[in-house]
């Protein structure tokens, strides 16, 4: 081994030598020194920790090491059949085994039998299917045995079992208290699942200690969490829109039948379920909307309020007086039969338009008598009706054509001025006309309740509870 003496010279003169820092040299020497003895000190370790073989050996020791390893391979199952050869210390294993793992295990235990120099393994694997069989068949028939013995212990634990279960099933069937601690019916059927399975969860591990097996409590648990976890990622959507749909039947955005809009889509809501809002057009088409867009989108309740707005424009000529126009229908509004007085219908000027000015027109009715749409269209039919009555013209929109020709531009004009003559609308004579019926439209209310009525019990939704936006009594409607 180097002396820390003749690493020191030699670091010297190799850095006057070379030039380089001695300080790094000597890092370097350091750590090849420290390396050195390292390796010295583990193959020393070695060479004194290897067993060493004794020089005179006897056949009175080789007898006395195959008596042994021969005694231990009788009491142990599937090395019976193995046949132990010793001379000088080496011991020769011959025979059959049934499996490779009975041939490691008889060499292992060989070469723990003090005095024993080196193994040779000469064991042949069974293969013939009798001999191969016969263990299994043992093993099955003591297992068998074994699962008898256990069957009124397992009985017994199924009764455990079966009665803590039972008791968790008529706690959650009774009514109260989760009628009277929980919002709405479908929360009170959440509570009575989640009652059911802590129960049987409580049963089962019940069932578990009495059978002494609790161990297999933590495998199965840590298995469940995985299981939750991969399946809680696969039905991730499912899952969002279960959870909207318990909020949604707690807040009661919405009741059956009301007209509603959702991300663009309006219709009447037939039903709640836990997966979907189901919604019919006023066409008839129905519109399913997962829950889990309700929950997050921007309602629009036009039932809520019976009383609804309705809005429409109208154009007269730009030459026209605006103010009697307003007037005009103004009075045509506040005298038909289905606007309300108050609040009372209202009009102003909307826009400057090209060839015209458009006046906005706005009205009242009570939604739980009048059907909107209709109300609209009769409003805007009478008014119409009666500026054009009253001489206001309702204008199209103008175009000016120029044609190149050699006519003279007086000749032109004259012959553009005799065009608009010729083609002006004779005058109209006034009309009176009587509003057309504005009702709501039964046969949509019908629709509505046999679609309702078909959808069963199937329905998150209670028109009873409370509403988040209020509610209000539409017992009339």
């Amino acid at each position: 081994m180097l002396s820390l003496r003749s690493i020191a010279a030699a670091v010297f003169f190799f850095s006057k030598w070379s030039g380089i820092s001695r300080v790094g040299l000597v890092l370097c020497a350091l750590l090849v020194a420290f390396s050195a003895v390292g390796s010295t000190g583990l193959h020393a370790q070695t060479e004194t920790t290897a067993p060493k073989i004794a020089a005179e050996t006897n056949a009175t020791t080789d007898r006395a090491i195959q008596r042994r390893i021969v005694g231990i391979y009788e009491e142990l199952e599937g090395l019976g059949k193995i046949s132990v050869d010793v001379k000088a210390g080496v011991v020769t294993l011959g025979g059959t085994v049934t499996e490779v793992a009975l041939s490691e295990r008889a060499v292992t235990l060989a070469e723990r039998v003090d005095g024993v120099v080196a193994v040779n393994n000469e064991i042949v694997e069974e293969t013939a299917l009798s001999e191969r069989l016969g263990p299994v068949y043992e093993r099955l028939h003591d297992r068998t045995l074994q699962a008898f013995n256990y069957v009124p212990l397992m009985l017994v634990a199924l009764f455990v079992w079966f009665v803590v279960g039972l008791i968790g099933v008529l706690i959650a069937g009774a009514q109260w208290p989760w009628d009277r601690v929980t919002p709405n019916a479908f929360v009170a059927d959440l509570l009575r699942q989640l009652v059911r399975i802590v129960f049987i969860v409580m049963g089962a591990v019940l069932a578990l200690d009495v059978l002494g097996a609790t161990a297999v409590i933590g495998t199965l648990l840590g298995a469940a969490g995985i299981v939750g976890l991969a399946v809680g990622f696969a039905v991730r959507d499912t899952v969002e829109n279960y959870i909207a749909s318990i909020m949604l039947s707690i807040r009661q955005p919405f009741s059956p039948k009301d007209f509603i809009k959702i991300e663009g889509y309006e219709g009447n809501v037939i039903r709640l379920t836990s997966r979907a809002t189901i919604l019919m057009e006023p066409d008839g088409n129905h519109i399913r909307i997962p829950n889990s867009i309700v929950f997050k989108s921007t309602i629009i309740n036009y039932t809520i309020n019976p009383q609804r707005r309705f809005c429409f424009n109208v154009g007269v000529d730009a030459d026209s007086d605006l103010a009697n126009a307003l007037q005009v229908g103004l009075d045509t509004i506040r005298v038909l039969p289905f606007v309300l007085n108050e609040p009372s219908p209202d009009a102003w000027i909307d826009n400057l338009g090209d060839s015209n000015v458009v006046l906005s027109f706005v009205g009242w009715i009570d939604q739980d008598e009048t059907d909107f749409l209709r109300a609209r269209s009769e409003s805007m039919r009478l008014v119409k009706q009666a500026l054009e009555s009253s001489g206001f013209s309702l204008p199209e929109p103008i175009y000016r054509l120029r044609f190149d020709s050699d006519l003279p531009v007086s000749a032109k004009s004259e012959g553009a001025g005799a065009a608009e003559k010729a083609s002006s609308p004779p005058p109209r004579e006034p009309k009176t006309d009587e509003p057309k019926d504005t009702s709501v439209d039964r046969d949509l209310e019908r629709r509505i309740d046999e679609e309702r009525e078909a959808t069963g019990s199937e329905d998150l939704l209670d028109e009873s509870a409370p509403k988040e936006f209020g509610s209000r009594d539409r017992s009339s409607s």
